[in-house]
């Protein structure tokens, strides 16, 4: 018996205004059996029903995006960074929804990349490359410091922490965009600080409900508007010890 995801196209078009094609349907249920196959093994995720998968996998990592999903975004095929992918969220779902962007999927562990690669190979997805590494060294990496022009960062620790870990790989006028679930005014003062720091601005904090559960989520879209110093990322560790 194979677990059959949701289709959920009204749902799509009316939250996102975006529906996949059936190719990218197709995409994303070959995703959830890969995920399922690789959860025997590797622990990936929690969320093995089709419809918790659908809306706590697929929809949430899409509708961060939902700025790029507009026909009128720039430039028309970022360059995108997904920091600390795990199982490939948000990373593989965007990867899937915007064939025409590069995107590079960081994890620091090794086993999650091999079976991350494996996926992209699976799905027939070229415009997706891997990397294992920690945010801390590749923001110091000069081939990739400045290099990106959106950095997706989904379910780490302290929220001056992800500040910490995207702004210095985005291009000035770039986007980091922070996926959080809970949001308060505590943190919003210390984004706030961290990014004065990192060169960003914080443009959005938007609060939404999920269309299955209505449970309440937020994204933050930070823009890097200068230079980050060249001091940030700090050391391995440094950032999560001690928040900015």
């Amino acid at each position: 018996m194979t677990n059959l995801l949701p289709e959920m196209a009204e749902i799509w078009q009316q939250t996102l205004n975006w529906q996949p094609t059936v190719q990218q349907q197709a995409q994303f249920q070959k995703l959830y059996e890969l995920i399922l196959e690789g959860n025997r093994q590797l622990n990936l995720t929690r969320i093995v029903d089709p419809q918790e998968f659908w809306e706590k996998h697929l929809w949430d990592s899409l509708r961060g995006i939902a700025p790029l999903l507009s026909a009128n975004f720039s430039p028309a095929s970022p360059t995108i960074i997904d920091i600390g992918t795990g199982a490939g969220f948000p990373g593989i779902p965007v990867t899937i929804t915007i064939p025409n962007c590069p995107i590079t999927l960081l994890d620091s562990t090794r086993k999650k990349i091999t079976f991350i690669d494996n996926i992209l190979s699976e799905l027939a997805l070229t415009n997706a490359k891997t990397l294992v590494g920690r945010a801390e060294e590749i923001g110091q990496h000069s081939q990739h410091r400045l290099a990106y022009d959106i950095a997706l960062i989904r379910a780490v620790g302290a929220v001056s922490v992800c500040a910490e870990y995207t702004l210095p790989l985005l291009k000035q006028g770039g986007l980091a965009i922070i996926y959080r679930g809970n949001w308060t005014e505590e943190e919003t003062t210390a984004l706030q600080n961290a990014v004065n720091q990192l060169g960003g601005v914080i443009e959005l904090i938007e609060e939404f409900t999920t269309p299955l559960s209505n449970s309440i989520r937020h994204c933050l879209y930070v823009r890097k508007v200068t230079n980050t110093p060249a001091n940030f990322p700090r050391p391995i560790g440094v950032p999560s010890q001690k928040p900015l």
